[in-house]
């Protein structure tokens, strides 16, 4: 038997990463995780204090919408989305998980949107 783990791991300042890992036993899981967690921290770009454009992604079966929304709106996401949202730092942002349910893909499909945010921002 073995134990998975799925980490999130920001700073709060534009800088996010997840890690997904298994282990003999919890405490090994979460290290391999959080290991990994690290290795992959990207930079969330981050103007007037929302995301700069609308971006649509889509990982397996699930697929993530994410909008900039004026000062003051906070987050608007649900489950893991609003969870990595806010662990980047992003303070004004709408979002909207479509097709899957599960945690673990629309985990990924959020950092694929917030790394394409990242690639075509300069």
């Amino acid at each position: 038997m073995r134990f998975r783990a799925c980490i999130a791991i920001g700073d709060g300042k534009g800088h996010v990463g997840i890690g997904l890992a298994k282990g003999a036993d919890v405490s090994s899981a979460i290290a391999k995780a959080t290991t990994k967690a690290r290795k992959e921290i990207l930079e969330v770009p981050i103007v007037h204090e929302t995301i700069p454009y609308d971006i649509i992604m889509k990982f397996k079966a699930a697929k993530v919408l994410l909008k900039p929304a004026p000062k003051g709106t906070g987050i608007i996401a649900g489950g893991v989305v609003r969870l990595i949202l806010s662990l980047a730092g992003v303070p004004n942002v709408a979002a909207k998980m479509l097709g899957s349910s599960n945690r673990v893909t629309n985990a990924k499909a959020t950092m694929r949107a917030l790394s394409a945010l990242s690639a075509r921002q300069t």
